[in-house]
C-alpha cells in the first residue's frame, strides 16, 4: 500500500473519533433517562458501551474475510455506526415504555436494565471497535507497520477529543440530542464516501498469513501488560475526574474539560509512540519504560490533584470562559504526563507484539480488545467497588503497584543474553524501587478539599471537617462553623446547613408540601441532604409512608450520624423507606402515587441534575400524585445565573400552569425559592391549613416553623412571590429545559460562583407580582390579613 495514502487514513479516523464521542455523549444521556443515573445504572451503561468496543474488535478480524477491501469494510462499519444512531434517536421512547412497563427491583431489575443498555448499545459499539482492526489489514504486521496502526489510532482519540469539545459547548449547549446525532451520522456518511471513493482506486491484495511464533518470546504477557494499562488509565481517570470535579465544579462543562484533556494526553502519547516505535531496537522495553514511568506520572497526578491545583486561585469576577481557561490548565497540570504514557503504551504494545507472519487484524483486535476488557475491569472497580472500600489513596496505591507490575511483566517477556542481562536486571530493580518509592508517597485527599472545593484559595483558615467519607458517587464531608453550626458538603461545596436561611428554605419546603394537599398519608422526598426537608415532611401526624429517594447510599449513614437534631432523626424512623435510586427512575418505575413530592437534589449546574428538572419530569410527577396531591421544589437564585432560573420556572409552569413561587428571603433580600404545583389546580384552602396548624397533634410541625421564624399559616404563604401570569413578561424567552435538551445544565453551569441572588430576586418581582385571588380560598377576614401579609412582605414591595 502507497503510504502517500496514510494520511488520508488518518483524517478518517479523526472523523470516526469525533462521531463516536458525540453519540456517547447523545447516548449516555438518553439512556440515563430511561434505566437512570444511579451507580448500578451507570456501571451497566459503561460496562455496555466498553464491552461493544471489545467484542467488535475481536469478532471482526474473525468475521470479515482477509480478502474484503478493508476501506471498502471500514465504509460499511461507519453507514452501520450511522444507521445505530438514527435507530437509537427513533426507538428510544419505545424501549423506554418497555422497560418502565417491566421494571422491577432487585436483581431482576438489574438484568433488565443490562438487556436495555445491550440493545441500545451493543450493536454501534461493536462497530465502532471493529474499525481499527478493519483498517488493520492495509498493513504489515511489523513493527514499523504496526507504527503506522499507532498513527491511525492518534488521529481516532484526537477527532474525540474534537467531538467532546463540540457536543458539550455547541451542539447540546445550543440545540438537543437529536441535532448532535444528526451531526454525528453526517460525520460517518462522509467518512464512508470518502472511504468508498478512495477504495475504487487503490488496490489490496490480501496478505499471505503464516504460521509461526511471533518475534517476542512470550508475547503473551504483552496482552496481559497493555490489559493493565488500560485497566490503570480508565481507573485513574475515574478517580482524577472525581477529585477534580470538587473544585473544577462538578457541571458539563468541568467533565467535558477533564475528558477532553486526558483523551488529548493520549493521542499526543500515541502519536509519539508511534514515531518511537519505529526507531527504537526493542519497542518491548520502550514500553516497560513507559509503563514503568507511570508510577512517577500517577504520582505526580495524585499529588497535584489532591495538593497544588485546588490552591490556584481563580477571581471572582472572572468569566466563565475565563474559569474555562483556568480549569483546563489545572487539568492538564496534573494528568497529561500520564495520560501521554498511557498513549504511548498502546503503539509500543503493538509493535512489540508482532512478528510479521500473524494477520494484523486479529493481532490489532486482540490487543485492542485486551486494552478495552482492562479498562471495562479498573472503570467499574475503581469507581463502584475500591474507592468506597478502601478509599482513594490506597486506590491510587493499588493502581501504581500494577503499572509496576506491567512494566516487570513487558520485562519478563524481553529475552535477555549476555551482557544485556546486567542492564535489564538493572531495569528490574529501577522499576521496583520507582514503584515502592511512589506507593509510600501517594498524598491523602484533603479533607478541606472534599469539604470547600473550588473555595479552597479563600478557604485556607476554614475548619477542617469533623467527618469526610468517599462513596459510590460523590464525597461527603460535615464542617462546624460559627462554633455550633453544621454544614453539610456535597459536589464539594455546602449543599444544607444549621444556618437559620438554609433551615427556613428546608422547613419551608417540607411543610408546605404537607399542609397544602388535601390528603397527608403518603409523601416522596427526593434528595436526602442533610435530611431537613425529609425531617419536616416525616413529622405530619397523618402520614403512613414516606420514600426517600437518594442516589448515595453514604448519604443516610452521615446525616442519621450528625443532623439527626436537625431533622428530627428521619432516617430512623419506621415510617420511613430509604430507596437507594436517582428520584426520577424511582417515579419512572413505581406504580404507586403520592399525596405530596418534594425534590430537593444538587444544584442544577451538577452534571445530572437537570434530569430532575425537565418538563417530562414535572408531568411524570404530576401524574404519581393522587387528586388534591402537590409537588415542590427548591429553586436556589445563588451560584446560577438569572437565564437559568426563569429556566427552571417557565419549565415547571409548563407542566403547573397555575402553579406558585413562595421565597425564602434572607437579610431583606431574595435568597432562594419554592415552587408549588396541584394535580388538579385546585385552591389553596388557607383554612383548612390554619385548623390543622392550630391542632394539638400539630404541635411538632408549629415547633419545626416557630424555629425559623415562621408562627402562623399567614407567615408562610405570605412569602408568595408570583405566579405564571404574574411573571409572564420576566419569563419571556425563558429556555424550557426538556428530555431533548437538558438545556439547564448548561445555563446553570455558566453561573458557577455567581452571587447575584439580589439581582436576580429584585427583576422577578419587578415584573408586577400582586395578590393572587385566584389561587387562595377561605373567610373574607383571613383573606384580608393574607392579602395585606403579603403586600409588605419584607424585601418586596407589591
Amino acid at each position: 500500500m502507497a503510504k502517500r495514502i496514510f494520511p488520508l487514513l488518518i483524517l478518517l479516523f479523526i472523523g470516526s473519533g469525533c462521531s463516536a464521542l458525540i453519540y456517547e455523549l447523545v447516548w449516555y444521556q438518553l439512556l440515563g433517562l430511561v434505566i437512570g443515573v444511579s451507580s448500578a445504572s451507570l456501571g451497566i451503561l459503561l460496562g455496555t458501551f466498553m464491552g461493544g468496543m471489545c467484542l467488535g474488535s475481536l469478532l471482526l478480524p474473525r468475521l470479515a474475510s482477509g480478502a474484503r477491501h478493508p476501506l471498502k469494510v471500514y465504509a460499511l462499519l461507519e453507514l452501520g455506526i450511522a444507521a445505530c444512531g438514527i435507530v437509537i434517536l427513533v426507538v428510544m421512547p419505545l424501549v423506554g415504555s418497555v422497560y418502565f412497563g417491566a421494571a422491577s427491583s432487585g436483581v431482576a431489575g438489574l438484568v433488565l436494565r443490562g438487556l436495555i443498555a445491550a440493545v441500545c448499545l451493543l450493536p454501534p459499539t461493536m462497530l465502532m471497535g471493529a474499525t481499527l482492526p478493519a483498517i488493520a489489514r492495509f498493513v504489515r504486521s511489523t513493527p514499523t507497520g504496526m507504527s503506522w496502526l499507532g498513527f491511525f489510532y492518534g488521529g481516532n482519540i484526537a477527532g474525540a477529543v474534537l467531538g467532546v469539545i463540540i457536543a458539550a459547548f455547541y451542539l447540546l449547549r445550543v440545540f438537543d440530542v437529536a441535532v448532535a446525532t444528526y451531526v454525528a451520522v453526517a460525520i460517518n456518511v462522509a467518512v464512508a464516501v470518502i472511504a468508498l471513493v478512495v477504495a475504487r482506486f487503490l488496490e489490496y491484495r490480501e496478505q499471505t498469513v503464516e504460521a509461526g511464533a511471533p518475534a517476542m518470546t512470550g508475547a503473551r504477557l504483552i496482552y496481559v501488560a497493555i490489559a493493565l494499562s488500560g485497566l490503570t488509565a480508565l481507573a485513574s481517570e475515574i478517580l482524577w475526574t472525581r477529585h477534580l470535579s470538587l473544585f473544577i465544579g462538578a457541571t458539563v462543562y468541568g467533565f467535558a474539560l477533564i475528558l477532553a484533556v486526558f483523551l488529548l494526553g493520549l493521542g499526543i502519547g500515541t502519536t509519539a509512540g508511534s514515531a518511537l516505535a519505529r526507531r527504537v531496537r526493542s519497542p518491548g522495553m520502550a514500553l516497560a519504560g513507559c509503563q514503568g514511568l507511570l508510577c512517577l506520572a500517577t504520582l505526580w497526578a495524585a499529588y497535584a490533584i489532591t495538593q497544588l491545583v485546588p490552591f490556584w486561585a481563580v477571581g471572582d469576577d472572572a468569566s466563565p470562559w475565563s474559569r474555562t481557561g483556568t480549569d483546563l490548565l489545572r487539568s492538564a497540570y496534573a494528568m497529561l504526563p500520564a495520560a501521554v504514557l498511557w498513549g504511548a503504551s498502546f503503539p509500543l504494545a503493538l509493535a512489540g507484539a508482532a512478528s510479521g507472519r500473524e494477520d494484523p487484524g486479529r493481532l490489532v483486535g486482540g490487543l485492542y480488545a485486551a486494552n478495552t476488557l482492562g479498562a471495562i475491569v479498573g472503570a467499574l472497580s475503581a469507581g463502584f467497588f475500591l474507592v468506597p472500600w478502601i478509599g482513594s489513596q490506597a486506590t491510587q496505591q493499588l493502581l501504581i503497584g500494577l503499572a509496576a507490575l506491567s512494566a516487570l511483566a513487558v520485562m519478563l517477556a524481553i529475552r535477555s543474553t549476555g551482557s544485556s542481562r546486567f542492564r535489564h536486571g538493572l531495569a528490574v530493580a529501577v522499576v521496583v524501587v520507582a514503584g515502592v518509592i511512589a506507593i509510600s508517597a501517594v498524598p491523602p485527599v484533603l479533607g478541606k478539599v472534599v469539604a470547600w472545593g473550588r473555595y479552597m484559595p479563600g478557604s485556607r483558615n476554614a475548619p477542617e471537617p469533623i467527618y469526610v467519607g468517599e462513596g459510590l458517587t460523590a464525597s461527603i464531608a460535615v464542617t462546624v462553623t460559627d462554633g455550633e453550626v453544621l454544614n453539610y458538603h456535597n459536589s464539594g461545596k455546602v449543599q444544607a446547613s444549621a444556618y437559620p436561611q438554609d433551615m427556613r428554605l428546608q422547613r419551608m419546603l417540607g411543610h408546605l408540601t404537607t399542609l397544602v394537599p388535601e390528603e397527608q398519608s403518603e409523601f416522596l422526598v427526593i434528595g436526602l441532604g442533610a435530611g431537613v426537608t425529609a425531617g419536616a415532611v416525616s413529622i405530619e401526624p397523618k402520614l403512613e409512608q414516606m420514600t426517600i429517594a437518594e442516589i448515595e447510599p453514604l448519604v443516610p449513614e452521615v446525616v442519621s450520624e450528625y443532623f439527626g437534631a436537625e431533622n428530627f432523626n428521619v432516617v430512623g424512623n419506621p415510617k420511613v423507606q430509604i430507596r437507594v435510586d436517582d428520584g426520577r427512575h424511582f417515579l419512572q418505575t413505581t406504580d404507586r402515587t403520592f399525596d405530596g413530592i418534594t425534590s430537593d437534589p444538587l444544584d442544577p449546574w451538577v452534571k445530572g441534575s437537570a434530569a430532575l428538572y425537565t418538563r417530562e419530569f414535572w408531568e411524570l410527577a404530576k401524574s404519581r400524585l393522587n387528586p388534591g396531591g402537590v409537588v415542590t421544589v427548591f429553586v436556589q437564585l445563588y451560584e446560577t445565573t438569572e437565564d437559568a432560573v426563569r429556566s427552571e420556572i417557565a419549565t415547571f409552569f409548563e407542566a403547573f400552569p397555575e402553579g406558585a413561587v413562595f421565597a425564602n428571603t434572607f437579610g431583606g433580600g431574595g435568597y432562594d425559592l419554592v415552587l408549588l404545583g396541584m394535580k388538579d389546580e385546585n385552591r389553596i384552602d388557607v383554612s383548612r391549613m390554619a385548623e390543622r396548624f392550630a391542632d394539638p397533634a400539630y404541635a411538632r410541625v408549629r415547633a419545626s416553623l416557630a424555629e425559623v421564624g415562621v408562627y402562623s399559616i399567614t407567615d408562610l404563604l405570605s412569602t408568595f412571590a408570583g405566579r405564571n401570569s404574574d411573571l409572564a413578561e420576566w419569563l419571556q424567552d425563558a429556555e424550557i429545559n426538556r428530555d431533548r435538551n437538558m438545556r439547564l445544565q448548561y445555563l446553570a453551569g455558566q453561573g458557577l460562583n455567581f452571587y447575584r441572588q439580589q439581582e436576580i430576586f429584585d427583576n422577578m418581582v419587578r415584573a408586577g407580582v400582586r395578590y393572587p385571588d385566584s389561587l387562595f380560598t377561605g373567610p373574607d377576614d383571613l383573606l384580608a390579613e393574607l392579602a395585606r401579609r403579603i403586600a409588605s412582605q419584607q424585601g418586596r414591595s407589591l
